[in-house]
């Protein structure tokens, strides 16, 4: 079967829009979603993702795949999975996961025919540039006996104890989301071992931190490293965390994380956070561990604009910026972009420490920046980030950061005038982040054309922005609420990822 590429035309529309971003991965033209597979293999990283050469709409789904030596220069290689013209994904080859099976790369994911999807194997080369689908797929060929789901997809796999384990992302009807334990000696026969935990769909909500949706998605299990700053006592209890992405008919979308317990066939869980504060603008995160021992995660930046507009385009979805994640002294993730994405700064602007007022303090320009600011509030304080801005405040994206209590603090994403275009989403995004007993806060903002991850003293919040106008690339600070220093801002415009046309396949 020919590896499938994307049309010239379809390239270069995709390379002439404004809002495609520069320095996150985007795939060659087309359609883009999940991360998968990832993996960090003899100093090189591995990135597979659910891909759809021919249009900017989710359709038909590949395993798209680029490598890197640095995770944040990318060189595109073959199309890694192709639905079949028969067989089990002849649908598509759905989100799934990458394992080394005593030195034979090997791939588990969710083959597409019709409404289902169901575990089928592929085996690689070394370079993991050819793959071979397992002649027996799908390796589990039903729902497990009994058990009424309401869907049945996407995989977590690993190595414990002379044994495969795996999860399976699902729902149980009446009760809430899932994730289906399996065991297995050979990765092709599994046992069915129950559900690991399940969630409560009967009542809840994301703001009060006590929805988990009807299905999960793309679950992920794994014990975080502790952040620096983590009392690291010998007779500290472990904390294992289960990442999973809320669905609920389709329409609510939410990466959500429990801290808890993996212990023999079942997960105990502690508490329930947010992982982003976008909601479906990081979804599907896949995390792994790479030769330094880093827990890193990658998610899915979705679009905030219509199908018609990304048909128009001519390609959809961008792939987060790499994050490391840690365990913080509050018992809650702390995420933060990769040390590697520094690389890619040029042409740094220091802005003098000075007490904030209403007045704005410019921060520099342009629609490729990455930004760091040190601030302390004062207890009932609040900050703004102009992001995006024309220079008649006609476009503009506002982040605000409010001390509310002693340690407590909110962020909040306001896109109401982010975009003259009424197409576009602009629902509010917000969250709580902790706050030192002295009022300091720690900000990162990443701004490439239309992507926008933020972190808040390790908290995260992505979104999607599109202005219309050439000269909404202005950012600034000012104190809107009570007493700010501005302690430190500096700001760095950011190089492409590509330094001219892609190669797609070398």
């Amino acid at each position: 079967m020919s590896n499938p590429e994307p049309s010239p035309s379809l390239v270069a529309l995709a390379e002439a829009d404004r809002h495609r971003p520069r320095f996150h991965f985007v795939s060659p033209a087309g359609w883009l979603n999940d991360p998968n597979g990832l993996t960090h293999r003899e100093g090189t990283y591995h990135l597979f993702y659910q891909y759809n050469p021919t249009s900017a709409l989710h359709s038909r789904i590949h395993w798209g795949h680029a490598t890197s030596s640095d995770l944040v220069r990318w060189v595109d290689q073959p199309v890694a999975l192709i639905p079949g013209d028969e067989g089990p994904d002849r649908d598509g080859c759905w989100s799934g996961a990458l394992v080394d099976d005593g030195g034979t790369p090997t791939i588990v994911y969710s083959g597409r025919h019709g409404d289902r999807e169901m575990p089928c194997v592929a085996t690689g080369s070394a370079d993991l540039n050819t793959w071979t689908k397992d002649p027996g797929n799908p390796v589990i060929d039903g729902y497990p006996e009994g058990l009424e789901v309401t869907a049945y997809r996407d995989h977590c796999v690993w190595r414990e104890g002379g044994r495969w384990r795996q999860l399976v992302g699902s729902g149980i009807v009446g009760k809430g989301g899932t994730a289906l334990l399996y065991e297995s000696t050979d990765l092709r026969s599994w046992d069915y071992v129950g559900p690991l935990v399940t969630g409560d769909a009967s009542t809840g909500t994301v703001e009060a931190g006590d929805w988990t949706g009807t299905m999960w998605e793309c679950v992920d299990l794994f014990r975080p490293p502790p952040a620096q700053d983590r009392d690291a006592a010998e007779d500290a209890d472990p904390v294992d965390v289960l990442v999973f992405s809320a669905w609920d008919a389709g329409v609510t979308h939410y990466p959500l994380y429990w801290t808890g317990t993996y212990s023999g066939d079942a997960f105990v869980p502690c508490e329930l956070h947010r992982l982003d504060y976008g909601g479906r603008y990081f979804y599907a995160p896949q995390s792994f561990r790479d030769s330094a021992g880093r827990r890193l995660v990658f998610g899915w930046l979705q679009e905030g604009r219509t199908d018609e507009a990304m048909v128009a385009a001519g390609w959809s979805g961008v792939m987060s910026l790499p994050r490391v994640i840690t365990l913080g002294v509050d018992g809650a993730l702390v995420q933060a972009p990769a040390p590697e994405v520094a690389t890619l700064r040029r042409d740094g602007q220091e802005c003098a420490a000075q007490t904030l007022t209403a007045a704005a303090v410019p921060l520099g320009e342009g629609d490729q920046r990455d930004l760091e600011v040190t601030a302390v509030l004062a207890p009932g304080s609040a900050i703004e980030v102009a992001l995006a801005t024309t220079p008649d405040a006609e476009e503009v994206t506002v982040l605000r950061i409010s001390r509310t209590g002693v340690t407590e603090g909110r962020v909040e994403l306001d896109r109401s005038r982010s975009s003259l275009d009424p197409t576009v989403d602009a629902t509010p995004r917000s969250g709580p982040v902790p706050i030192s007993s002295d009022g300091e806060v720690e900000l990162r903002v990443l701004v490439d054309h239309s992507a926008l991850e933020v972190f808040v003293n390790g908290r995260a919040l992505t979104a999607r922005i599109y202005p219309t106008r050439e000269d909404a690339t202005g950012a600034s600070v000012s104190a809107v609420t009570g007493s700010a220093e501005l302690c430190r801002a500096t700001t760095w415009a950011m190089r492409d990822t590509w330094a001219g046309p892609r190669q797609l396949y070398p």
